[in-house]
């Protein structure tokens, strides 16, 4: 197995409202999206495959990133960490980097999932991202935390 990579990335701050699908960023949320938009493209040595929610305040926040990136209904603001690890395949997905933009508490339940073997309601804040990486170590996986990256401290 070689390694893959887990780029789990909440949406920016958006506007209060309803329907909650359509609620936009605000302008901080845009501004705290190209901070960290800015610092993967930085990091990321290969350009990931990006699986995005259909709400509006995630398609603006993968925006941020690259303007080529797919859609999945099922990712969602009702999704569970089992939607998200379908999505992409894991834990063998065909591409080596993954990024799913995606909602709280998703996201954290499926980071306290991946790292620890127990769902648990881990937060992650408004634009952060969680970066995992699955490697092999003497013949058995391995997961990593890579980066938790804060839009506050870019």
């Amino acid at each position: 197995m070689s390694q893959c990579h887990l780029i789990l990335w909440r949406h920016a701050e958006a506007e209060e409202g309803f329907p909650d699908h359509v609620r936009a960023l605000t302008e901080r949320g845009h501004r705290k999206a190209r901070q960290v938009a800015h610092w993967l493209k930085i990091h990321l040595p290969l350009e990931p495959r990006i699986l995005v929610s259909p709400a509006q305040r995630t398609q603006q926040t993968a925006s941020a990133f690259s303007r080529h990136f797919e859609t999945v209904s099922h990712l969602g603001t009702h999704a569970r960490p089992r939607d998200l690890l379908q999505a992409c395949a894991w834990p063998t997905p065909a591409d080596p980097y993954t990024l799913l933009v995606g909602h709280q508490p998703t996201l954290g339940e499926t980071a306290a999932w991946l790292l620890t073997g127990e769902p648990a309601p881990w937060s992650v804040r408004k634009g952060a991202l969680w970066w995992l990486t699955q490697r092999e170590r003497d013949g058995r996986p391995q997961l990593i935390l890579r980066a938790v990256i804060d839009p506050e401290l870019i």
